[in-house]
């Protein structure tokens, strides 16, 4: 079973929410992935990814020779990348954002000056984390 989390939001009305944070995490994950996929990709993506099959086993169920398997999953990787990036109004990545971010109402356009955001790329271009701040 999993854990409920009571959080505290900022505000003058000073009221407290309540969800389970995992579950509703895990819930997001699989419905956006369902929904972004085909249902060929689908199945890789759940026999791969969700119950952690092997290429081996993976590409005996679905009748595919190896490089097409993984042809296969770099787009698959790519394409939810993408999606999970650019969700709104609350991305799945990066994780510190949908499980760390605070509730705040009414702050000032100076509170967000120094917050470091990931750039989103190009169409086409993989998704990589800025190992240093973009200006």
């Amino acid at each position: 079973m999993g854990k409920v989390r009571l959080e505290a939001m900022s505000g003058s009305d000073g009221n407290f929410c309540w969800g389970m944070k995992d579950e509703e995490y895990m819930a997001d994950f699989c419905l956006v992935s369902k929904r972004a996929l085909e249902d060929d990709e689908y199945r890789i993506f759940r026999d791969h990814f969700l119950l952690g099959a092997d290429w081996r086993l993976c590409c005996r169920r679905m009748k595919m020779d190896r490089g097409s398997f993984f042809h296969q999953l770099y787009r698959i990787e790519q394409k939810l990348g993408r999606v999970y990036r650019e969700l709104r109004p609350h991305a799945l990545f990066p994780l510190d954002e949908y499980f760390g971010g605070t509730v705040r109402k009414g702050l000032p356009d100076s509170y967000y000056e120094n917050i470091l955001q990931m750039p989103l790329p190009e169409r086409g271009t993989p998704l990589r984390a800025p190992l240093k701040k973009v200006a």
